[in-house]
Parts: C-alpha cells; sequence; structure tokens
C-alpha cells in the first residue's frame, strides 16, 4: 500500500499539479498586491471619494438588544473590488499562460 502512494506521488501529473500549485499561489500573491497597491489607488483617484469599496446599500436598520443600532446593508463596494481583483487577476494568468504555453498553429480550430 506504501510502495502503491509513493508511486501515485512521484507520477509527472501529480508532481506537476502541486508545482503549479505553489507557483499559481505566489502568482496570485504577486497580482493581488499588484491589484490592491498600484491599480486599486488609481482607480480610488477616479472615483469621488475614493473610498468606493466601502460603499454600502442600506436595506435597513434595527435597534439590537444592547440599544445600538444595527444595519442591514450589501457591501456592493466590498463585492465590486472582488469583480475587479478576479478580473485583473484571470487577465494576467491568461497572459501569462499564453506566453508560457504558445499555442500550435497548425493545430484544429
Amino acid at each position: 500500500m506504501i510502495s502503491g502512494f509513493k508511486q501515485f506521488l512521484l507520477k509527472d501529473n501529480v508532481l506537476s499539479l502541486a508545482v503549479a500549485v505553489i507557483i499559481g499561489g505566489a502568482v496570485g500573491k504577486m497580482v493581488a498586491s499588484m491589484v490592491a497597491d498600484i491599480i486599486m489607488p488609481l482607480v480610488s483617484l477616479a472615483m469621488p471619494g475614493g473610498e468606493w469599496r466601502t460603499a454600502k446599500l442600506v436595506l435597513g436598520t434595527m435597534t439590537g438588544p444592547d440599544g445600538k443600532e444595527v444595519v442591514n446593508a450589501m457591501n456592493i463596494g466590498t463585492f465590486s473590488g472582488a469583480v475587479v481583483d478576479f478580473v485583473v487577476i484571470a487577465f494576467v494568468v491568461y497572459v501569462i499562460t499564453s506566453k508560457i504555453l504558445k499555442q500550435d498553429p497548425n493545430a484544429a480550430k
């Protein structure tokens, strides 16, 4: 059983997948930092107030048991930021993989 598990781990596909996960995590951190630290500050300059990630759509308010006001809201700024992050990360991954895995010009379309 142990030798079968060892053979499974040493197969090319499993090792390639492990390397891809590690590199993907590193690239993800790098692109996430680029989005958060470079692109989003530029986007914030174009937005009124600059704090668009804190935008909320308030659905209602009520008073909690401790007497404090509780706001029920959809965090549309947070969601919009996640969508922008995803689009930028997906685009960068696409560009990197298309450069690494050059498509065969003779391949059937």
